[in-house]
């Protein structure tokens, strides 16, 4: 049986490699750390099929390293110490571990001394942010690389690539016509959008030439998404309809999404930090408690662990569920951040300027800052933003209960201002 797809087209050099030109382009910090023969340690963050695997790989090749591939799910401690003696015996020796956000204190613990010393070249892949996954003092000794999703021109080059090289797919008479279901389905996933492309032409005589459409492709994925989920992309889609359930205000569908995930063998800290983003980015202020019980449910995990946190996480995920939702915080946030990105630094007003110094004071630095606690309501009608956006509204409350008496609130305060 031939390889998939995927695995048949991985690039052997970084000139092959599509996307990550931040990384790997002419010029860039790891291009340039490869082509001088000075490769940190390093942990490569992003999501599935961007190049992780692919980029420890290719650095390996490239400076004719000793190259060990452990994979965080299925290694423990005894197998890094078996790796690490025998790179000892060897020069610039590289160590790959996959998924290395699964591994627990112990497991990184045992790799600190041999990337401190040298004995090893640490490449850690991970999906999840490693600031929370990977101990500070591992962490500290790695330099972190962050991928990117693959873009739609990037994905569509892929897809052709392979019907112009790939022997296989050579023997058919195959026209890429329509992508946006490829594209779509792939999520920026080089690896699930290769493994689909080999499907659709799978489902197609050999006889016959190969029309690529949106309608082939989403009738084919239906029937088979799942046969090339088996390395752990569908966990991806899975999340998403748990949240989506969530958001959506479903509990029997979240419950039912997280016995999946549950019996699929997930990270549980996966999950209950998914509740902590849900509860800010889709509830807010529509009711405050959310985030406490969804940050209190992952403290809990942390200490309880399986099986009993199947309780905490349902509990968690249904309350969710049945909380009013609100994304008003989420809109606000990435409104004014839009703003700081076109506007750039403006200037603090003078009024509310600290004034720790006498030059500071003379400078009209805290001058007519009038102090909230000494009016009526603890409240003083002033400007807080500068001049150049004075008036602008980020926050609109959400038509829930709770956001309602907040909108009351601002109206009573800012009268016209904050109107709504």
């Amino acid at each position: 049986m031939p390889a998939p797809l995927a695995e048949r087209l991985r690039p052997k050099s970084l000139e092959e490699l599509v996307g990550q030109e931040h990384l790997t382009g002419k010029g860039s910090i790891l291009r340039t750390s490869i082509d001088q023969g000075k490769v940190p340690s390093m942990i490569l963050w992003g999501p599935p099929g961007v190049g992780k695997t692919t980029i420890a790989n290719i650095i390996a090749h490239t400076l004719d390293s000793p190259f060990y591939t452990l994979s965080a799910i299925s290694a423990g401690v005894k197998d890094v110490r078996e790796v690490i003696e025998i790179a000892k015996k060897q020069d610039k020796a590289i160590l790959f571990i996959d998924e290395i956000h699964r591994f627990n204190k112990s497991q990184q613990d045992a790799l600190l001394g041999a990337v401190e010393k040298g004995t090893i070249t640490l490449i850690g892949a991970t999906t999840e942010n490693p600031s929370f996954e990977v101990n500070s003092a591992l962490l500290s000794r790695c330099q972190v690389y962050v991928l990117k999703s693959l873009d739609t021109p990037q994905l569509i080059q892929l897809a052709q690539q392979a019907i112009d090289t790939d022997e296989w797919l050579s023997q058919f008479k195959i026209q890429l016509k329509e992508t946006e279901a490829l594209v779509r389905l792939s999520g920026g996933d080089a690896r699930k959008l290769l493994n689909l492309l080999e499907l659709v032409v799978q489902s197609v005589s050999q006889e016959e030439a190969v029309l690529i459409e949106d309608e082939l492709v989403m009738a084919v994925a239906q029937q088979k998404l799942a046969m090339y989920d088996k390395q752990g992309e569908q966990h991806y889609d899975i999340i998403s309809a748990f949240i989506k359930s969530i958001r959506g205000s479903d509990p029997n569908a979240a419950v039912y999404w997280l016995a999946r995930m549950i019996a699929g063998g997930e990270d549980i800290k996966f999950i209950a930090r998914r509740l902590v983003i849900l509860a800010s980015e889709d509830i807010g202020n529509a009711n405050p408690n959310a985030l406490l019980l969804a940050n209190a449910a992952f403290d809990a995990v942390n200490k309880i662990g399986n099986p009993e946190s199947r309780i905490i996480l349902s509990q968690c995920a249904i309350y969710l569920a049945t909380s009013p939702k609100s994304n008003s915080s989420y809109l606000a946030i990435d409104e004014a951040l839009a703003l700081v990105q076109q506007t750039g630094d403006l200037p603090v007003p003078l009024h509310i300027r600290n004034a720790p110094t006498n030059l500071m004071k003379n400078l009209g630095y805290g001058k007519d800052y009038q102090y909230a606690h000494d009016y009526d309501l603890n409240f003083a009608s002033q400007e807080y933003l500068p001049e150049a956006i004075k008036g602008r509204s980020f926050y609109k409350p959400g038509k829930n209960v709770r956001e309602e008496e907040l909108r009351k609130f601002l109206q009573q305060r800012w009268k016209e201002k904050y109107g709504y």
